[in-house]
C-alpha cells in the first residue's frame, strides 16, 4: 500500500520534472549548431503553447492542509535544480569557448536558449525557494539569482512586491497602458532602488546601518562576483560575455512574466494612504496545464498572492468570479506582451470588464490609468 501512494504521488509529480529535458536539449544546440540552437527556445514557448492548446485547463484543486511528507517529489524538483543549472551554465562556458567549430552567431544562439533556460526555469525555481522558511532552500534561491545577476530580486520580490502589489510603492505592477518596453527600463531600476531601501529600513528598525554585515546585499555581491569570476576563469573575457548574455536573457524573461501577472488590476484606495488587503483578484489566474507544469503552478499567481507561502502543487485554482482570468498561458501571453498594440487589443477591454465586475462603485479610473502615478496620491 506504502508502495503504491509513493508511485502514484511519483508520478503525479513526474509531469514537472519535464524542466530536466532542457538540459540535454540544450547540449544537443551547442553540439549541432546551425538551426538546433532554436530547440531551446521553441520547447519552452511553441511547444508548450501547442501543449496547452490540446490538454487544456487543470480546474482540479489539491488538499491545502497536505503536510510536505507527501510533496517530497515536488519539494526534491526545486532543490535539485540549482546543481544542475550550475554544472550546465559553466561547463557550456567552457565548452563554447573552446570550441573551433561554432560560429560567433551560434554562440550567441547558444547561450540565448540557455538565458531561456535560466529564467524561465532557473529564476522560477527560485521565486518558490525563496518563500520557504527553510535556510537551506533560500540559499538556493539566492544561487540560482547569482548566476543571473539579480540577486535583488529575492529582497524586492518579499519585502515590496508582495506588500505593496497593486499600489504605486510596486514598481513591478504594470500600470495600464504601459507597453512592456517602457515597463522593462522603469523596472529594473526602481526594483533595484526599492530592493535596497526596503533591507536599509528593516536594519533601520533595528538602529542598524545599512553596511550592518546582516544586510543580505552583501551576500548578494558576493555571490553575483564569484559567479562573474568563475566566468571568467573557465571562459577568459568570452566567457564572461556569454555569462552576461544568458544573465540578460533570464532577466528579460522574468520581468516579460512580471508584466503579465498583475498588467493594469490595481487595489483599492481607501484614503490615508491605505489600501485593501490583497486579494485573488489583484493578479492575473491561468490554469493552463501544461504551462504550469513548465513553470510549476506559476500561473495560479492569484492564490500564489493570497497565500504567499503555499508550496507550488497545492497553490489553487480561483475562478473567473474570483480572479481574473488569462485567455492564454504565459508562453503566448509573453510573446504577446512584446507587441503593445496586440497586447493592448487583447488585454484593456479584459482590464475595463475587471473594472465593472469587481469595483462598480469606481466610476472615475482616470487617476488609476496614468502610467507614472496610476492610483490616488497617498
Amino acid at each position: 500500500m506504502i508502495a503504491s501512494e509513493t508511485l502514484s504521488r511519483w508520478q503525479t509529480a513526474l509531469p514537472f520534472w519535464a524542466s530536466f529535458l532542457l538540459i540535454p536539449l540544450i547540449w544537443i544546440s551547442a553540439f549541432s549548431g546551425g538551426v538546433w540552437i532554436l530547440l531551446v527556445p521553441v520547447s519552452t514557448w511553441w511547444a508548450y503553447a501547442v501543449l496547452d492548446h490540446f490538454v487544456g485547463l487543470n480546474l482540479e484543486n489539491a488538499d491545502t492542509e497536505t503536510p510536505d511528507g507527501p510533496l517530497r517529489w515536488y519539494i526534491l524538483l526545486t532543490n535539485a535544480w540549482a546543481p544542475f543549472q550550475f554544472l550546465t551554465l559553466y561547463g557550456l562556458i567552457w565548452y563554447v569557448t573552446h570550441s573551433g567549430t561554432l560560429s560567433t552567431l551560434e554562440k550567441i544562439g547558444v547561450f540565448f536558449g540557455m538565458g531561456v533556460i535560466s529564467g524561465t526555469i532557473g529564476i522560477n525555481y527560485s521565486h518558490e525557494l525563496m518563500h520557504q522558511k527553510g535556510r537551506g532552500e533560500r540559499w538556493l534561491a539566492d544561487i540560482l539569482l547569482a548566476m543571473v545577476l539579480y540577486s535583488h530580486f529575492r529582497s524586492e520580490h518579499l519585502l515590496v512586491h508582495h506588500r505593496y502589489v497593486g499600489t504605486p510603492r510596486d514598481p513591478v505592477t504594470a500600470r495600464y497602458n504601459e507597453g512592456f518596453h517602457r515597463f522593462y527600463p522603469r523596472v529594473l531600476k526602481q526594483s533595484l532602488v526599492s530592493a535596497f531601501r526596503a533591507e536599509r529600513d528593516k536594519l533601520a528598525r533595528k538602529d542598524l546601518p545599512w553596511t550592518d554585515r546582516s544586510n543580505p546585499f552583501w551576500r548578494y555581491w558576493m555571490l553575483q562576483g564569484a559567479m562573474l569570476l568563475l566566468a571568467f576563469v573557465v571562459g577568459g573575457w568570452a566567457g564572461m560575455g556569454l555569462f552576461l548574455l544568458q544573465a540578460g536573457i533570464a532577466i528579460w524573461q522574468l520581468e516579460l512574466v512580471n508584466y503579465v501577472e498583475h498588467y493594469g488590476l490595481t487595489r483599492k484606495h481607501l484614503g490615508n494612504g491605505k489600501y485593501e488587503h490583497v486579494r485573488p483578484r489583484h493578479s492575473w489566474n491561468s490554469s493552463q496545464k501544461a504551462s504550469n507544469w513548465l513553470l510549476i503552478n506559476l500561473q495560479r499567481h492569484s492564490d500564489h498572492h493570497y497565500k504567499p507561502s503555499r508550496r507550488f502543487p497545492l497553490l489553487q485554482h480561483h475562478s473567473q468570479d474570483a480572479a481574473p482570468q488569462l485567455p492564454y498561458g504565459y508562453p503566448v501571453m509573453t510573446v504577446a506582451a512584446m507587441m503593445p498594440p496586440l497586447w493592448r487589443r487583447v488585454m484593456n477591454p479584459r482590464v475595463r470588464a475587471w473594472r465593472r465586475q469587481y469595483y462598480p462603485e469606481i466610476t472615475n479610473w482616470q487617476p488609476y490609468n496614468k502610467a507614472q502615478n496610476p492610483y490616488p496620491p497617498t
